[in-house]
């Protein structure tokens, strides 16, 4: 098993972590700990041979713990990666490596605030709250880290556009996190699908141009205070 790379679990017995399934897996006792932290580090034991990534959800988000490998793999590639960061160019590369993060980056928050305008689709006459309502959005939605659904890469990002819509007007525009929901299997599903509805009710009024109350609307009311 020591010789198979796997993704686990933290386990209350000492010396173990558990397997997907939740068997006990003893740690071999030639392995070391890679606590999280250090991508580079990460990366390389990964790619180097068998390990065991330790997950765990948190807050909602599945949390690194670690990775599991040969201490004295560990060891090696430690001390490679600290010679080579010693050298000059290695600096250099990094620092071409987050221009070009910072540059897809700001590519996708443009991408993605486009997304969210088509979504919703709102007369000309709107243009103005559509553009700041789109961009509030996208400032929730795509901060790298943030766990929402504007970071997935699972579902197209038209599908993302309108799901952190939905999201945003539903902590923005209803009372839904004041609610007590009940905790009952789909309870809290179904009121999400039941604020949704409204939402979407919501801005149906400025997809079709009509006159709309800024006093009473929750919509106006969040984007412009």
């Amino acid at each position: 098993m020591s010789h198979e790379t796997l993704e686990v679990r933290p386990c209350k017995k000492p010396g173990y972590v558990l397997s997907q399934s939740g068997r006990e897996l003893k740690i071999p006792a030639d392995w070391a700990l890679l606590p999280p932290g250090d991508a580079a580090m990460s990366r390389r034991i990964k790619k180097d041979g068998p390990s065991w990534t330790v997950k765990e959800m948190y807050k909602k988000r599945l949390t690194s713990r670690g990775i599991w490998a040969p201490a004295a793999r560990l060891a090696a590639l430690r001390t490679e990666l600290e010679k080579e960061r010693q050298d000059p160019a290695y600096e250099k590369k990094l620092e071409a490596g987050r221009k070009r993060r910072a540059k897809a980056e700001e590519a996708y928050v443009e991408d993605f605030v486009g997304s969210v305008k088509n979504f919703l689709n709102f007369h000309y006459c709107f243009d103005e709250i559509a553009e700041k309502l789109s961009g509030l959005i996208a400032a929730h939605a795509t901060p790298v880290g943030s766990g929402t659904v504007a970071r997935t890469k699972r579902i197209p990002i038209e599908k993302r556009a309108e799901a952190a819509t939905i999201a945003w007007l539903r902590h923005q525009t209803t009372a839904y996190d004041n609610m007590h929901i009940a905790r009952i299997k789909g309870e809290r599903r179904e009121v999400r699908q039941m604020l949704a509805r409204e939402s979407r009710k919501r801005l149906e009024k400025y997809r079709n141009g009509g006159e709309v109350d800024h006093a009473s609307c929750p919509v106006w009311k969040a984007v412009y205070g």
